[in-house]
């Protein structure tokens, strides 16, 4: 799997052939939960690849859009007409496919909430919807007034064009590759440094856990499907925190005698 275990596709054709170190690490605890399964249930004695060595974790710098820079972000993207798309991601954190599969009838704008329910992908050239990757992945979120006025502005302007919140000049689904390339034209417009779509994902959740969002909460608002997974994730980008906490700890103590 490390050499080789990429399927290969046309949007892959320009990767490395070999899965990530994260990713056959993945794999093999998924086979592993099944073949210990199937050991309780003795249809096997021994699952042979329980002594596998593993490749070592990959423990990546996460990337962000840095928050200084936010707001030549968002006067670009305003001149450039793509605000509300890049807004509302900053703003709820998800995924590039969830993003552009949202449709209008899964916000509700009274409750200020929307139903994270598909994904857009591109498989093999085709873009289309296709279902979530994880049950966690399906969930509702709360989004802050702003957002909800800014899509119900965007709903009214636009007066049935399209059933996708963020579509295509057809009207269709936006291609994941389309959205991220005009991510890097309005990075270069506003004289800003490339980072990944995923980038501001990363963004959301290091301004969500520095401004005192609890992880528990943050794991259900990314989709994630365990609060460990998002402290391993996110944990040490945020050594403020930890002095934070040091310092609280020592004032109540200090109080106490």
């Amino acid at each position: 799997m490390s050499e080789s275990g990429r399927v290969q596709r046309k949007e892959s054709q320009a990767k490395p052939k070999g899965l990530s170190a994260k990713s056959v690490r993945n794999i093999h605890c998924f086979i592993s939960h099944v073949m210990n399964r199937a050991i309780d249930e003795r249809l096997i004695s021994e699952y042979p690849a329980s002594r596998c060595i593993l490749p070592k974790k990959e423990q990546k710098e996460i990337e962000i859009l840095p928050l200084t820079d936010l707001q030549k972000f968002f006067e670009e993207a305003k001149n450039s007409g793509v605000f509300e798309l890049y807004y509302t991601e900053l703003a709820t954190g998800l995924r590039r496919g969830e993003l552009l599969g949202l449709k209008w009838t899964d916000i509700d704008f009274n409750a200020n909430s929307i139903y994270i329910q598909r994904q857009i992908t591109r498989t093999d050239g085709e873009v289309k919807e296709s279902p979530l990757k994880t049950k966690n992945a399906y969930r509702q979120i709360i989004v802050p007034p702003e957002v909800a006025e800014i899509l119900k502005q965007k709903q009214e302007q636009e007066n049935g064009f399209s059933e996708y919140v963020f579509s295509s000049p057809t009207g269709g689904p936006i291609s994941p590759d389309s959205v991220l390339k005009m991510l890097h034209r309005v990075l270069k417009r506003a004289g800003l440094e490339k980072v990944r779509f995923h980038a501001l994902r990363h963004t959301f959740a290091t301004m969500a856990l520095q401004n005192g969002v609890d992880v528990k909460t943050l794991s259900g608002l990314l989709g994630h499907y365990s609060a460990g997974f998002t402290l391993d994730t996110y944990g040490h980008i945020t050594p403020a925190m930890k002095q934070d906490a040091a310092e609280k700890v020592g004032s109540f103590l200090s109080a106490a005698l």
